[in-house]
């Protein structure tokens, strides 16, 4: 992972070394570099909202930490989840622990966006390399959440076409940060900051993105005519067994009749879609909700039914977040003090809160599977929280040492997921055995 450095103001050419190495990072700029600037030496920046210079040497580790310990959640509820299911993801409405990650992921790539754009003298350029690295890391995403490793527990490997899942974690990742990329290469005005007001003034094209996208999103969870839908499960030895589920209706949020799961089965078929919907742990679906179990026996037609938590629609409101990071991000940019940074970051924070949940008293229900518009807020609030927290410890008291584990974590964001949240790790470890590919070292030391 790149270094971030402690920006005071809108100043120095060498406020970012090679900030783009984060999670979502997979291209290999030269440190020293301005990537904006097409691989060329990077212009001298001219400080026109602040004339502070800042220190050399000074890291932003907070970003790095902040994602650290994002990292360490997922690890967390990846493998504490299945024996608490209180912090696992929630079957469908509400939030719990394992629901904060991905956007907290997406927060801190708006935020780092922020950083590695800050100067742009070349867009062409800057554009044709955000949508390489997007591209990178969707096709990364492709191999490890596809379908690839769909055989891990009985040893066997393999993409079936017909069945690969075009969408995913770092896929949703992908996309969110090649729009946020977009957004600040080519919308962002001249204007100077010197305030909050001023500060919104001259990315208010950003925000107009983000309310455009939000009433899209509304427009079509609660407008789309969702009609009856069937699916098929396989049986050995046997036809696939049909299952009908009846809609014919609109604007319903709940697990069967979404305008969520009718667009993806539309776009992409039901057969591309993932094949472990979060609500089979349902009361309908589960005996033993919230964890997953037996099938009750006058369970609704749905419950085996496929649906992608990382779908097209909810997508676009992880955009959204994207660009929330992006906008709290700005606020290092133009701001010097820690003080105004810490208000400028709390003001808004607090502001998603209290509309997060004014939205969900409504009706407009938090829902992960969904990315409803009240998730997206609750979630951002507390990441801008949450991160303001982790800048005050880190970067204003100096408590670098007791994090340094999370900071490791940060620099590493990347292989990390890749080794262990998709299972590449316990894949490898499995690939040496004696005589028969089920006396493997997992096996020896009993997790097998």
């Amino acid at each position: 992972m790149g270094m971030y450095e402690l920006i005071k103001g809108d100043d120095a050419a060498e406020a970012v070394a090679d900030p783009n190495k984060h999670i979502l990072a997979v291209a290999d700029d030269a440190l020293h570099k301005d990537i904006e600037t097409g691989g060329k030496a990077a212009a001298p920046a001219v400080a026109n909202d602040a004339s502070a210079s800042m220190k050399r040497g000074q890291r932003l580790a907070s970003l790095d930490v902040f994602r650290g310990f994002t990292v360490a959640l997922m690890i967390f509820v990846d493998n504490a989840g299945g024996f608490f299911p209180a912090i696992n993801h929630s079957p469908w409405n509400g939030v719990t622990l394992a629901d904060f990650v991905m956007p907290l992921f997406l927060f801190i790539v708006g935020m780092a966006l922020a950083l590695t754009y800050k100067r742009v003298t070349n867009k062409t350029m800057a554009t044709k390399k955000a949508v390489l690295r997007a591209i990178k890391l969707f096709v990364v995403g492709l191999v490890v959440q596809g379908g690839f490793f769909h055989g891990l527990h009985n040893l066997t490997y393999g993409v079936d076409i017909f069945r690969i899942r075009w969408m995913g974690v770092l896929q949703r990742i992908a996309i969110a940060y090649l729009l946020a990329a977009i957004c600040e290469i080519w919308l962002r005005s001249d204007d100077l900051v010197d305030s909050g007001y001023s500060l919104v003034r001259r990315y208010r094209l950003q925000l107009l993105v983000g309310f455009i996208l939000t009433t899209v999103y509304i427009v079509l969870l609660y407008g789309l005519y969702v009609s009856d839908w069937e699916y098929q499960i396989p049986v050995a030895g046997s036809t696939p067994k049909t299952f009908s589920v009846k809609c014919g209706v609109r604007g319903d949020t709940g697990p069967a009749c979404n305008a969520v799961g009718m667009i993806d089965r539309q776009i992409f078929g039901i057969q591309h879609l993932h094949r472990r919907p979060v609500y089979e742990r349902t009361e309908q679906c589960s005996i033993n909700s919230p964890a997953s179990g037996p099938l009750p026996s006058d369970a609704p037609s749905w419950c085996q039914a496929p649906f992608d938590p990382e779908g097209l629609l909810s997508t676009v409101m992880a955009i959204v977040t994207c660009l929330i990071g992006l906008q709290f991000g700005h606020v290092i940019i133009h701001f010097q003090d820690h003080k105004d940074r810490i208000v400028q970051w709390m003001i808004p924070s607090f502001c998603l809160l209290a509309l997060a949940f004014s939205l969900d008293f409504f009706g407009m229900h938090m829902n992960k599977a969904l990315y409803t518009w009240s998730y997206t807020c609750i979630t951002a609030g507390v990441a801008g929280v949450m991160f303001s927290g982790v800048y005050v410890l880190v970067d204003v008291y100096g408590y670098r040492r007791p994090s340094l584990a999370m900071e490791w974590l940060g620099k590493n964001a990347f292989i990390v997921y890749i080794l262990l949240g998709c299972n590449i790790l316990p894949v490898f470890i499995q690939g040496f055995y004696w005589r028969e590919p089920q006396n493997n070292i997992l096996k020896v030391i009993g997790i097998s």
